[in-house]
């Protein structure tokens, strides 16, 4: 079992080996130990102090110290914005589960399902499937091009990073920040989601009048304690840079990483311990309030990306119509489900593991099977229990990539959902 560091936001200090941090006055000139110091920044050096983001790491060897990168090739359904293949259809579009591949790793699992934005510019999401079942073996992976929010949906991952090990079973969330290095390994058969995020690094979002407390706890969010192995031999490293791959060897662990200090770290999340605010009276509230985290859009009161979650929760709301409503909106919605039953698809359909894509100002809602359910029910205090679906939302359009429209598992159905209605019979 790891050993973890609480709290979202705050200065941590940790160190594998006692007296590996400096302290005070004690500069990184002469690291003890004869380490080496390196600032591992994901936000601009003159970032206001609440925003900066940056950790020093105390390491064995320079990261500096590896042959020149290489392309690597064999990755064709994993892409990046910007997404330009042909025109965006308006239709709604949902997938069955990702098939498992066995013979995967984490990386060579991953399906790009689309995005917006452009890498280039940083702004943007990326939104990839992963279907697994090994684990990458001397083989690490550092991003470039975006912060990951990795949502499992079956299977643990374990995963090693430069500042510690994080063990992510379902029901949790890893976020892993821009550039750090990391492995994933696996128990077994693995799948779920993951949006890499190019723009501003994800933030709890501001509670205004719901307080203090409420929604995610920043004492909630885990970060790993320094851990390091000293292991020589060659491991390849794979970097994504500008939408491509590239690869290259170095002869020893990049885990080598002895202490740290900074605030730029990796954690892990339980999803379960989000504390869900609804409504006693009538109506019910929108779905941003069930927002974990926001990576902020350049104008207030927009999103880049709001990963937001739907957990179980006490449906106690009068007069109201309790699944989420019929709505057209400015915002794009990827939908997943990690387990049980989404309220608003009681039909079927829409399988854990499968996803759902409705874009901005196209009508959805729940299907014909959830609206009798929900219009007929006796307005009791009900619990809505074993169910876990979730959202990325982005205010742009999110393009899918030719290799997601051609997936076997494409519901050529999913129209049908909202057929059966009755025409309202007016007086």
């Amino acid at each position: 079992m790891q050993n973890y560091i609480t709290g979202f936001g705050n200065h941590f200090a940790s160190e594998a080996v006692g007296g590996a941090l400096p302290v005070g006055r004690n500069s990184p000139q002469r690291p003890a130990f004869g380490l080496y110091a390196e600032q591992f920044s994901t936000t601009a050096f003159t970032a206001p102090r609440a925003q900066n983001r940056r950790t020093w790491l105390y390491r064995m060897r320079p990261m500096a110290e590896h042959a020149p990168f290489e392309p690597l090739e064999g990755f064709a359904r994993l892409a990046t914005a910007p997404f330009t293949q042909g025109p965006v259809s308006p239709n709604r579009l949902r997938w069955d589960p990702l098939p498992l591949d066995e013979n995967a790793d984490w990386l060579e699992g991953l399906v790009t399902y689309g995005g917006n934005g452009d890498v280039g510019t940083g702004a943007g999401i990326g939104i990839h499937l992963y279907a697994a079942g090994r684990s990458m073996e001397r083989r690490v992976v550092q991003d470039s091009d975006g912060e990951l929010l990795i949502v499992p949906q079956q299977g643990t991952l374990h995963i090693t990073t430069e500042l510690g090990r994080m063990d992510v079973p379902p029901g949790h969330i890893a976020l892993i920040p821009r550039g750090l290095r990391f492995a994933v390994a696996l128990d077994g058969p693995s799948r779920g989601y993951v949006c890499e995020n190019y723009g501003a690094p994800f933030q709890l979002p501001d509670l205004g009048p719901i307080g203090s407390n409420g929604l995610a706890n920043p004492r909630d969010f885990e970060a790993p304690v320094a851990w390091f192995e000293d292991v020589e031999g060659e491991f390849e490293v794979v970097q994504k840079f500008q939408g491509h791959l590239w690869r290259t060897t170095i002869d020893h662990s990049p885990f080598d990483v002895v202490a740290w200090h900074g605030n730029s770290v990796p954690m892990r999340y339980d999803l379960a311990r989000f504390n869900t605010i609804g409504t006693v009276s009538f109506d019910h509230p929108d779905p941003s309030i069930f927002t974990v985290l926001t990576s902020p859009g350049e104008i207030h009161g927009t999103a880049n990306c709001d990963f937001v979650i739907f957990p179980p929760r006490w449906m106690v709301a009068e007069d109201t119509f309790r699944p989420p409503w019929f709505h057209r909106n400015t915002m794009s919605e990827f939908m997943g489900l990690i387990h049980g039953v989404y309220d608003a698809k009681e039909g079927g359909g829409f399988e854990p593991g499968g996803a759902s894509l409705h874009n901005q100002m196209n009508g959805h809602g729940p299907d014909a099977t959830s609206v009798r359910k929900a219009m007929e029910a006796d307005l009791k205090p009900v619990k809505l229990d074993d169910t876990l679906a979730f959202m990325f939302e982005s205010r742009w359009v999110i393009r899918p990539t030719a290799a997601a429209m051609e997936l076997p598992g494409l519901q050529a159905d999913y129209d049908h959902s909202w057929h059966g209605f009755e025409k309202a019979k007016l007086p």
